[in-house]
């Protein structure tokens, strides 16, 4: 078994670490803190509205169906958060700052694996709860990139760039997996869903209209020539399909590769809001990049820096050896971390390598790695854009005192007035509005956030209304709620410029049931939807 030891060492263990990724690490953990800090500073906003106590979806009341349902231990193990403890609106701000905090300790550098294990339990405490509030595969993205980091990230309160503390090669190939399967799962996705639009390369036609929260530089893009549209279906096919397996070929085709990802991905970001996604897939990108290649466009004083460091990393390196060769607690503790962090690692791998297998075939592998796995989010299955959608419904929340006259409540974010347009968010993650854009796709009755609304608007909750760019009934609530729904199209050319307007859009009916509060207070509904879910 000399093997698996020496195999375990050379994969797990920094001393035989990758020592030409320390400026690559050192500018992927940097990104990683600013994508922490987005995701808590967008939460900050909205997280009482989202799951406190008067909030669309509380997390104390999931919490307490799911103990109801598993049992207060399995149900731990179910549902990972600190808001078991508690998840009042104190509990919920804290996680918000306390997360915030140690994203920008990570951005400056200060205890990394410290740093990263903080920002991985409060966003993994976030996820956990909010339920239909985060059901995205951005989420999986980052708390598995987080994970892994913490076997990636150098040791130490001041680092620096890490010398004494290479990234291990287990840690680093995982991070790079990860980037591959978030563009190859994506493709097979695309293939296997058997959607026309990708077959006949029509799939990009009115992506930009049609995707979750489209920007103004999309209603441009939009109105290219249709060849323009084929090509970008095809060139993502190309890309998932193809291009990505360059990472496993010789440095120079992983710099060639990295520089055709990296344009590719700033074009989505300019050309929709998909939050702090495809700034993760870019920070990962940075990791095809190695030392030599990155040492020319340093700064003069960061060149400096980085040769001390590797100075003084050479010779703590030495009298590191020596001092554990001699103490035999610290060397035998650093052979049990080694071996545990090599397992951990092998553990990933074999779920994310399962999963990958199962999108192509059925192969009878073991389950339970996979499943034991999946309330962490750390080996997750990818696989965006696999069917496109073939039209954009709004969701509009309305109100009323007399049951005649109705009044919207403004969006922050969502496509509403046809005159104002469409913005620039990300990487901020307005999760209300996106999960909106869902909804309606589907019925009401699959997404109980519409009706939960509803019922706070009646009430004019603070903490719900916070979510709204403002509110129409300020002196107190309407008497009457309902939801209608819309469907949007980008204008012409021509329509802009003869009339200014960025969208047009047609009123299709009630989405879900109007709701009334009565003098008593009885909260009832009034009148059922009109319209069919759309495909």
């Amino acid at each position: 078994m000399e093997w698996l030891s020496s195999a375990t060492r050379w994969l797990s263990d920094a001393e035989h670490g990758a020592t030409d990724r320390l400026i690559p690490r050192w500018l992927f953990l940097r990104a990683l803190g600013c994508i922490y800090f987005s995701a808590f500073f967008s939460l900050a906003f909205q997280i009482r509205g989202l799951i406190g106590p008067n909030g669309i979806l509380p997390a104390n009341e999931y919490l307490q169906a799911v103990a109801h349902t598993f049992g207060h231990l399995r149900g731990v193990w179910f549902a990972p958060t600190v808001l078991w403890f508690s998840s009042g609106p104190h509990i919920l701000m804290a996680l918000c700052w306390v997360g915030m905090a140690a994203s920008l300790l990570l951005v400056l550098n200060l205890w990394p694996r410290g740093m990263l294990a903080i920002c991985f339990v409060c966003f993994l405490s976030f996820a956990s709860a909010a339920q239909d509030f985060s059901g995205y595969q951005s989420d999986g993205m980052l708390l598995e990139a987080g994970f892994i980091s913490l076997f990636f990230a150098p040791r130490g309160m001041r680092p620096g760039f890490g010398r004494t503390s290479p990234p291990s090669r287990a840690s680093l190939f995982l991070l790079q997996w990860e980037w591959f399967r978030i563009y190859f799962e994506s493709g097979v996705a695309k293939i296997e869903s058997g959607d026309p639009q990708w077959r006949h390369f029509t799939a990009m036609d009115e992506y930009y209209q049609n995707g979750p929260l489209p920007t103004w530089i999309g209603w441009y893009m939009q109105h290219l020539p249709h060849w323009f549209h084929a090509f970008t279906a095809f060139a993502t096919l190309a890309l998932e399909w193809v291009l990505v397996w360059m990472l496993f070929l010789p440095r120079r085709w992983r710099i060639v590769c990295f520089f055709i990802v990296t344009p590719w991905e700033l074009g989505v970001i300019f050309s929709a809001n998909y939050t702090f996604l495809n700034y993760l897939v870019l920070a990962l990108g940075v990791l095809l990049l190695d030392d030599e290649f990155l040492l020319r466009f340093l700064p003069q004083g960061w060149k400096q820096s980085f040769a001390a460091d590797t100075t003084s990393g050479q010779i703590q390196t030495g009298e590191q050896v020596q001092t554990e060769t001699s103490g035999g607690f610290r060397h035998q503790l650093k052979i049990v971390k080694t071996y545990l962090a090599g397992f951990i690692c092998a553990w990933i791998l074999y779920a994310t390598t399962a999963e990958l297998i199962w999108m192509v075939s059925p192969l009878p592998l073991p389950t339970s790695p996979v499943v034991a796995l999946e309330p962490f989010r750390i080996a997750n299955r990818y696989g965006l854009f696999a069917v496109m959608t073939r039209g954009r419904y709004e969701i509009e929340f309305q109100g009323s005192d007399d049951g005649h006259t109705w009044v919207a409540y403004p969006f922050r974010y969502k496509p509403q007035d046809p005159n104002k347009p469409p913005g620039i968010y990300a990487p901020y993650q307005p999760r209300f509005d996106w999960n909106l854009w869902f909804a309606a796709l589907g019925s009401w009755r699959d997404y109980s956030i519409v009706p939960r609304t509803e019922i706070r608007l009646l009430s004019n909750d603070s903490d719900v209304l916070n979510l709204f760019k403002g509110n129409p009934f300020p002196q107190k609530p309407p008497r009457q709620v309902r939801a209608v729904l819309w469907q949007y199209w980008f204008t012409t050319m021509a329509e802009k410029r003869a009339q200014g307007l960025w969208w047009r859009r047609q009123y299709l009916g009630l989405y879900a049931p109007t709701i009334e509060r009565d003098a008593e207070g009885t909260i009832r509904a009034v009148e059922m939807p009109n319209v069919e879910p759309r495909k």
